[in-house]
């Protein structure tokens, strides 16, 4: 039976996006703020997963040795570091979080059994590489605060009682939503980019954040008039709504995970209903509790 492991690590490093075949109104135009001189900096975090069988003394891989790897390949040589300079992979495609994910696959695959590289940027902004050539994921966090309240129109209180608890009292209760989505794509060979971040982010603003942020959710968006706004469907709701427009960004939506509270969270898997326009089709196996 195989197993799983994760080692964390951490390094700061500061990177520009510029590149020199461009004008400065082009960089602009095409990385805003990050291509501003001399680079801007971030306190990383980096998770590295292990796969493999337990092996006589209980472990994947010895983690002394797993630290020592990381240590060596990366962290000593990315830390205090600007990026741009470090590693010749830098010079042909820029320092994104995707691409310095995607790098550090290639530093550490000769001496780990990975399985993943997942790389923090900050705590809304991460991306994960899976060996899968220039193809990564990219994930934005966000937060919106609404209210609902659990039950069907055409159950009496004492029977939406029975089924949504204190969920159906009459007056409702709220929540500071979280908001994960992911995107899946082809890091540009050039820019580092798999998605323009400012674009992907205008999008869940407008189509979700905008209209969701301080709402009452049944009354206030039209299509919980008669769709009971559970986190799931609140959920599945927002992959409907993300799908075609991130599309329309030359990316795909991967997942959306909503947390409603520390305690309950949901995830639609979109991916999985590929060749489907109806998502609520492939609910059930699309969905993660």
């Amino acid at each position: 039976m195989k197993c799983t492991i994760n080692r964390r690590a951490k390094f700061s490093a500061s990177h520009r996006y510029w590149l020199p075949e461009l004008n400065e109104a082009e960089n602009q135009r095409l990385f805003g703020l990050c291509s501003r001189f001399p680079g801007h900096g971030h306190n990383y975090e980096l998770y590295v997963s292990l796969e493999g069988e337990l092996d006589e003394y209980g472990m994947v891989e010895n983690l002394s040795n797993v630290k020592k790897v990381i240590k060596e390949e990366v962290t000593s040589q990315l830390n205090y570091a600007y990026l741009n300079d470090t590693w010749s992979e830098f010079q042909t495609t820029l320092p994104t979080t995707e691409n310095i994910a995607r790098v550090i696959w290639q530093k550490l695959l000769p001496h780990l059994s990975l399985v993943n590289i997942r790389l923090y940027e900050h705590p809304e902004l991460w991306a994960d590489y899976q060996g899968n050539n220039m193809e990564a994921s990219l994930t934005v966090k966000t937060h919106f605060s609404a209210a609902h309240r659990l039950a069907k129109p055409e159950l009496s209180l004492e029977e939406n009682t029975a089924i949504y608890g204190k969920c159906a009292r009459t007056n409702g209760h709220g929540h500071n939503y979280h908001l994960e989505v992911s995107v899946v794509g082809e890091i540009d060979s050039r820019t580092g980019m798999l998605v323009d971040l400012g674009a992907l982010q205008e999008v869940i603003d407008q189509l979700v954040v905008e209209p969701f942020d301080h709402t009452f959710l049944n009354k206030d968006i039209p299509y919980f008039i008669d769709v009971v706004p559970t986190a799931e469907n609140i959920a599945l709701y927002i992959a409907q709504l993300l799908r075609s427009p991130i599309a329309e960004l030359g990316v795909e939506l991967d997942k959306v995970k909503l947390i409603e509270s520390p305690n309950n969270s949901c995830e639609i898997h979109c991916r999985k209903s590929v060749g489907s326009n109806n998502f609520a089709s492939s609910q059930e196996p699309a969905m993660v509790m």
